[in-house]
């Protein structure tokens, strides 16, 4: 079974950008759908992006026009590009394929 690793998060201050890496301990099924969620302790954890199959993206409101998702060919990594950050993105970020999770890396913007 797939196992997913992220990385690249970190403290930023508000307006700056990250970018987050989720690898794959395998070649990720050509049917699976990939995303990104994200929580806040005290606080649901909600959906954050989505890239389809087909290779379209979606995107939760309250990042439209700041994120981005992405997939390498090879279906091994996925990425979160973050830009315009606020204090409110802040939270632990998890990518899954549909029912396996990574473990999570935390994002915090401050100034």
């Amino acid at each position: 079974q797939v196992e997913f690793v992220e990385s690249g998060g970190g403290l930023v201050q508000p307006g700056g950008s990250l970018r987050l890496s989720c690898a794959a301990s395998e070649t990720i099924d050509s049917t699976f759908v990939l995303g990104w969620y994200r929580g806040q302790p005290g606080k649901q954890h909600e959906w954050v992006a989505t890239l389809l199959t087909s290779g379209s993206t979606i995107y939760a409101n309250s990042v439209k026009g700041r994120f981005t998702i992405s997939g390498d060919s090879a279906r091994r990594t996925i990425y979160l590009q973050m830009d315009s950050l606020k204090p409110d993105d802040s939270a632990v970020y998890y990518c899954n394929d549909g029912s396996m999770w990574g473990q999570g890396i935390q994002v915090t913007v401050s100034s």
